[in-house]
């Protein structure tokens, strides 16, 4: 178990750099919303499937129940914008274009925790993160 006395309770990165990083989270949720959308108009994506997907990146916190190191492992990759840019390029081949929808879904949702703050967690614990220190600060 990590000795969380000794960790560095501050942030990553700080203002101003934070508030950059936030805002592209901000760009992120509202492109990957608008792509979302001129699929839908399309007939290509619903916005059912948008509703019972966003959620899925969060099932990843399930990686915790073994552990800090693995359950940040398990988060960063799920919240890192490399699948859904995975999944985009898959989507680009011939007969996978029914991927993007997903690409983008995945895309709203980390650009929606980035906006609100949350980060890439660091091993030492859940709380730590990229961008600032979740929970109680004493």
């Amino acid at each position: 178990m990590a000795d969380l006395q000794n960790l560095d309770p501050t942030p990553a990165v700080a203002p101003p750099v934070v508030w950059w990083l936030r805002l592209e989270g901000l760009a992120v949720t509202a492109l990957s919303a608008t792509f979302y959308t001129r699929l839908h108009n399309q007939g290509v994506a619903s916005w059912w499937l948008f509703a019972a997907l966003w959620l899925v990146p969060d099932l990843s916190f399930f990686g915790y129940l073994a552990g800090p190191r693995f359950g940040a492992w398990s988060y960063n990759a799920f919240h890192s914008y490399l699948l859904p840019v995975a999944l985009t390029l898959v989507s680009l081949s011939p007969g996978h274009a029914g991927i993007l929808p997903l690409a983008l879904i995945s895309f709203n949702h980390i650009g929606f925790d980035r906006l609100l703050g949350y980060g890439l967690k660091y091993p030492q614990a859940f709380g730590f993160t990229h961008l600032k220190q979740l929970g109680k600060q004493s």
